[in-house]
């Protein structure tokens, strides 16, 4: 476990020059949720942004020639992966808990009402789509590196154009029922954890075995 946490705090000293960019990833959506006045978009655009800041660590590793440095440190290739996914699960908790600390307060201000149950599926599909861009991203990063990888950057861009023409789609009082209707805000949670738990363990498990099939 110690390694892991080592492998995470390496990945923060990797992107610590990009803290100030990675900060206003996270300013950014408080706008576009004040200008469309939905907590849930703001929370989306929040996750995506976020979501494709994942790239970093594995930019500056490439950049710098790192691999080798990565190849004789004293940890395994499964807690330096673990160590990484750890490390972007961190962030975007972090960009979501602030997102739902400021925006509330933003909407409220512009008059708009926020009730427990647009906290808990903003919140809800927050989570989810943040677990749901990075399993795909992380283990394309590692397959073909940052460069040719470029491309996953935009699967969380395709995912909000396809949750936001959902949103336009569907009214809030539609989406508030169905919601409702599928499950008590307890059991939507719960659900929740434990479909990104499944997701994020078989996402690590293939990066794993594509590090360890890589010649270092």
């Amino acid at each position: 476990m110690n390694d892991i946490w080592r492998a995470a705090k390496l990945d923060f000293s990797l992107v610590k020059p990009y803290v100030k960019s990675i900060c206003f990833t996270m300013v950014l959506p408080v706008v576009f949720a004040a200008v469309n006045r939905s907590l849930l978009t703001g929370i989306s655009f929040a996750m995506c942004f976020i979501a494709m800041t994942t790239g970093y660590t594995f930019s500056v590793t490439e950049k710098n020639s790192m691999e080798r440095l990565y190849g004789i440190l004293p940890i395994r290739k499964s807690d330096m992966v673990i160590g990484r996914y750890i490390f972007i699960m961190i962030m975007g908790i972090t960009a979501l808990i602030f997102s739902l600390a400021v925006h509330p307060v933003i909407l409220t201000i512009l008059g708009e009402s926020i009730s427990a149950f647009d906290h808990i599926s903003a919140a809800v599909i927050g989570i989810f789509l943040f677990a749901l861009y990075t399993v795909f991203q992380l283990p394309g990063y590692y397959k073909l590196g940052s460069i040719k990888g470029r491309v996953f950057m935009y699967i969380p861009v395709a995912g909000f154009l396809i949750t936001l023409l959902f949103l336009t789609k569907v009214p809030v009082g539609e989406s508030r029922l169905l919601f409702t209707v599928i499950h008590s805000p307890v059991l939507l949670m719960l659900s929740t954890v434990i479909l990104v738990i499944a997701m994020y363990a078989v996402s690590i498990r293939v990066s794993i075995q594509i590090l360890k099939n890589k010649e270092v």
